[in-house]
């Protein structure tokens, strides 16, 4: 169940999100707007719902949260853009930063 949000998620909301993976949960990001979608099997449509709402594709990143270690995960596949980022991780440091404190915004529930 893909749910967005511009609050931090509550418990129930968190295991719905992980119903596609169980320890895992996908998560694409508008960093700009400060706006999650969470609990996909694919990145690609967390990305659509976001472009779909006025979101700009430069804003979009895309990762997870591994739910055994805690980790926060930077890696998807709509984080490539030949003219900004050539690999799945997000490389920008500054980009990683945002994407990595917004995670723990709208995870603070379990992270």
């Amino acid at each position: 169940m893909i749910i967005t949000r511009t609050e931090p998620y509550v418990k129930d909301e968190i295991d719905k999100s992980k119903e596609c993976f169980d320890v895992y949960i996908k998560t694409v990001m508008d960093i700009k707007k400060r706006i999650c979608c969470a609990g996909m099997d694919r990145n690609f449509e967390g990305e659509k719902i976001l472009l779909s709402q006025g979101s700009s594709q430069s804003d979009i990143w895309g990762g997870g949260i591994d739910l055994e270690t805690k980790e926060i995960d930077y890696n998807s596949f709509i984080n490539i853009r030949p003219s900004e980022n050539l690999s799945n991780e997000i490389q920008d440091p500054a980009i990683r930063k945002k994407y990595e404190e917004l995670t723990q915004y709208f995870f603070a529930e379990i992270l």
